[in-house]
């Protein structure tokens, strides 16, 4: 095989010269480098200096309005009722019977006293009668017992009849004006079963409802009619437990989109377990709506808190449940003032928290501007005018 030239191995001393060059040439480098950069700089800041500075940007222009601390708000609480009658009542003979008659028809109008209804009364009027006569024979029984009396007594007086015999006929005079007694006890009560046989209106009304026709046999309490009472109607609603009523005291009832006084006439005492309400009665007056018919009764209610009123829009949300609004203080710089929503109505709400007479408080753009910002304000009062 043919020999192969070898190259010489390099010496220490040729490694580090030239490693000693590059590091020489790196160095020079870098400091140009440097050199050439902070001379830029030197350049670009001269002319900075030279130039006029920009205008500075005018404040951002924000509706406000100066935040009235108040302490306490009105809310309008609603509850629902229902209108009916002041008296309802479900007219009946106290005894059994057929009905010969019935004078009236749902929906009509009775005056107090009018008669209503009927009942076959042929028997009791043969009882009077018979009553009646014998009462008569009775009368006359004790007439000649009064007379008997009256000469055994005068007979006795001269002692000619035994007192045995005077009293005989006293006794005999006296059962027969006991059975006279009796004799009317018994025609009085048929004459009241008489009235009773006939059902007149306790007041003046309305028939609700007939529930018997002519010729009906009817058990004793069987309703014939119901009768409900003209008047005031009456409005029947349950009061919340905080709402301090008494009797004589007006609110607003709403019917069928009318509003209407309404005064408070009753007040139950007991509490409703089940809506833990308790249960009024308050006259309404001048409505013709039908008994039955839905009202609202309108209740206004003060709430004792320290704060003001906002617009809704003027809110914003941080975190779930967390509420701010943007303020802006006498040096018209916004900052963020956190608060609790304590009531809230169709456009504005009653805030509690960071808010103080004396601020400010931004109703218009609030998503324009940001805490720490310098604004330039105008009342909204102002610009909703223009």
């Amino acid at each position: 095989m043919p020999d192969v030239a070898k190259s010489p191995a390099r010496s220490p001393l040729m490694r580090v010269l030239r490693g000693t060059v590059t590091l020489t040439l790196t160095l020079g480098v870098l400091a140009g480098a440097g050199f050439a950069v902070q001379r830029g700089a030197t350049i670009l800041s001269t002319r900075a200096e030279a130039a006029a500075p920009p205008p500075a940007a005018a404040p951002v222009p924000v509706e406000v309005r100066p935040v009235v601390m108040e302490d306490g708000y009105r809310t309008i609480r609603r509850f629902l009722g229902q209108i009916e009658a002041r008296q309802v009542s479900a007219l009946s003979f106290e005894e059994g019977g057929r009905v010969v008659e019935i004078l009236v028809d749902e929906g009509q109008h009775v005056a107090e006293g009018d008669v209503i209804a009927r009942l076959d009364t042929r028997i009791l009027e043969t009882e009077l009668v018979r009553l009646e006569a014998a009462r008569a024979a009775l009368a006359a029984d004790l007439g000649f017992a009064e007379r008997s009396v009256d000469r055994r007594e005068a007979l006795e007086s001269r002692g000619f009849s035994p007192e045995e015999a005077l009293d005989q006929a006293r006794f005999s005079r006296d059962a027969l004006a006991a059975r006279i007694d009796e004799t009317d006890a018994l025609i009085e009560t048929t004459r009241v079963r008489l009235d009773k046989a006939v059902i007149r209106a306790p007041y003046s009304g309305q028939v609700a409802a007939r529930s018997a026709d002519s010729g009906s046999t009817l058990g004793a309490g069987q309703t014939v009619v119901e009768l409900m009472e003209d008047g005031p109607a009456q409005l029947r609603v349950g009061l919340p437990l905080w709402l301090a009523a008494e009797a004589g005291d007006r609110f607003e009832a709403e019917i069928a989109g009318r509003r209407f006084t309404a005064t408070l006439s009753a007040l139950r005492p007991d509490v409703d377990p089940a809506t833990r309400t308790r249960t009024a009665l308050l006259d309404v007056e001048g409505t013709d709506a039908p008994f039955g018919a839905t009202a609202t009764l309108v209740v206004p209610r003060t709430v004792e808190a320290r704060g003001a009123w906002a617009p809704i829009e003027a809110l914003r949300e941080g975190a779930p449940g967390v509420w701010s609004v943007l303020v802006v203080d006498g040096e018209s710089i916004v900052r963020a003032a956190p608060v609790e929503v304590l009531h809230a109505e169709a456009d504005r709400v009653f805030l509690a928290g960071g808010l103080s007479n004396g601020l400010s408080l931004v109703t218009g753009g609030p998503h324009r501007v940001v805490p720490g910002q310098h604004v330039a304000r105008t009342d909204a009062a102002t610009s909703a005018e223009n």
